[in-house]
């Protein structure tokens, strides 16, 4: 029950902060109130969808149990009106902010899939199977926000900037290699936590992986 209770619990705060930065991609993009649904719901549960189809969970969980969908919806509507009736957030010293809000958010649901996705696997009876269960842990916690930026029509994320990718790996590796010395709670939150850690570290120090040319190169 503990660990049923901490999987709602982490999997409810990624929903809800890739909600809120699917929204603002989508506001951002300047899409109408259905495209703002759209784009905030896909990335909440995106990746778990994509997670779901490759375990053979067909129908995925999303259509059977919705709670997460109406979660994210929540979310999106909320945030949809907080914009809406205040469009001085998205102009002058605000973006700072905003930009700054959306960043650990994009963090947390981050931490928060890809953490969700390796028990899922687990659950399924794959535990055994580290490499599955390590790319169903970044597929969920990158696919939402590819779908995204896909649907927004940008360069996905993962494939440009602060590492991003690469956090959702080190958390993976981090809870599947460890949960068997420190249990599956502690690993689960430390793991989240250490996807955190990386990904706001990247954002302040600016770090990224090496590019075949230089910014020179026109």
């Amino acid at each position: 029950m503990e660990t049923i209770s901490l999987f709602f619990l982490i999997e409810a705060i990624g929903t809800i902060a890739f909600a809120s930065s699917g929204a603002m991609t989508a506001i951002r993009k300047r899409l109408d109130l259905l495209g703002v649904i759209i784009l905030g719901e896909t990335t909440a549960v995106g990746g778990g969808m994509l997670r779901d189809i490759l375990l053979g969970r067909v129908p995925p969980s999303l259509f059977i149990n919705p709670i997460y969908v109406i979660m994210a919806f929540v979310t999106v509507l909320v945030l949809f009106l907080i914009i809406r009736f205040n469009q001085h957030i998205l102009t002058g010293p605000y973006i700072v902010i905003y930009e700054r809000i959306m960043n650990i958010f994009d963090a947390v649901g981050l931490a928060a899939f890809t953490v969700t996705g390796i028990d899922t696997a687990m659950m399924a009876g794959y535990g055994d199977y580290r490499f599955l269960s390590i790319f169903l842990g970044v597929l969920t916690g990158v696919g939402g926000g590819v779908l995204r930026d896909i649907m927004a029509g940008q360069t996905p994320y993962i494939l440009k900037k602060h590492v991003y990718a690469c956090a959702s790996l080190a958390g993976a590796l981090f809870y599947v290699y460890l949960s068997d010395f420190l249990g599956g709670s502690i690993s689960m939150v430390a793991a989240a936590f250490l996807v955190v850690l990386i990904r706001l570290l990247a954002t302040r120090y600016c770090w990224d992986l090496p590019k075949a040319t230089t910014d020179d190169i026109g």
